[in-house]
């Protein structure tokens, strides 16, 4: 693997993102997480996970210069598709996946961390889906998960604005379970992880099964739409323009195209 490190001690594993500089969600990180979890899920010792960043950030989002080589929107629908399913598969993991958030957390990141079951953060981490900064939306859940998380009016202000929450802040509205100083987040997730490891894997399992009744047809329907239109508004003018400035380092200039 290029970009993932990790490692099992102690029936926990803990895995690392390692794409200097920002741990950008390309479609290899995401294809070399699909792997190790189909791996993970396999070995019988591992009955947790642990995930983090290295570096500065948990995760910035997804790598936007890879966007430059997608071409049509079909293809940009299938590229939301496959984040989705990942993140689907994540939240419906056997093993319970905790996410060690420091840095940021935005875009992709958060979606990815959305996916997991615990969210630990730091104070000052920043968590937020600023798609629509770029004239863009989410693409890998977050316009289904935000809300159930942290409720529709709250979604709408982070999504409409572009405004982050931090680790402090998460914490207060419900998008992570607890807050700490950066120097203990990961003792922290793995004192957690420790805890978790010590129950009956079987009973573990079944209560993220049965996780899954809580949600409504209405969220795979709307997982489905948000993939369609992902694909509609990347390739529209405005889209397009979105990603040229945030290449170029300017600010876009939005027709409504």
């Amino acid at each position: 693997m290029d970009y993932l490190q990790w490692k099992v001690e102690d029936r926990i594993a803990t895995i690392s993102i390692n794409k200097a500089p920002a741990n950008a969600l390309s479609s290899l990180v995401l294809k070399e997480l699909s792997f190790l979890m189909n791996d993970l899920e396999k070995q019988e010792e591992v009955r947790v996970i642990v995930l983090h960043g290295e570096g500065r950030f948990f995760s910035a989002g997804a790598d936007i210069k890879e966007f430059t080589t997608v071409e049509t929107g079909e293809e940009f629908t299938q590229l939301a598709k496959y984040g989705q399913d990942l993140f689907e598969k994540m939240e419906n993991f056997p093993k319970p996946i905790i996410a060690a958030i420091h840095g940021a957390a935005l875009g992709g990141g958060l979606e990815l961390a959305m996916g997991c079951h615990i969210r630990l953060v730091t104070k000052n981490a920043k968590l937020g889906l600023p798609e629509l900064q770029l004239g863009l939306i989410p693409g890998f859940a977050g316009t289904q998960r935000l809300p159930r998380l942290v409720g529709s009016a709250k979604a709408f202000e982070m999504l409409f604005t572009s405004d982050t929450l931090t680790g402090e802040e998460a914490v207060q509205w419900g998008l992570a379970n607890k807050a700490v100083d950066e120097e203990v987040l990961m003792d922290e997730a793995l004192k957690m992880a420790k805890k978790i490891a010590q129950k009956g894997p079987i009973s573990v399992a079944s209560v993220i099964e049965l996780s899954r009744y809580a949600k409504h047809q209405e969220f795979y329907h709307g997982v489905d739409q948000e993939a369609q239109l992902f694909g509609k508004v990347f390739t529209s003018e405005d889209g397009k323009e979105g990603i040229s400035a945030f290449i170029e380092k300017r600010a876009p200039e939005f027709k409504g195209k």
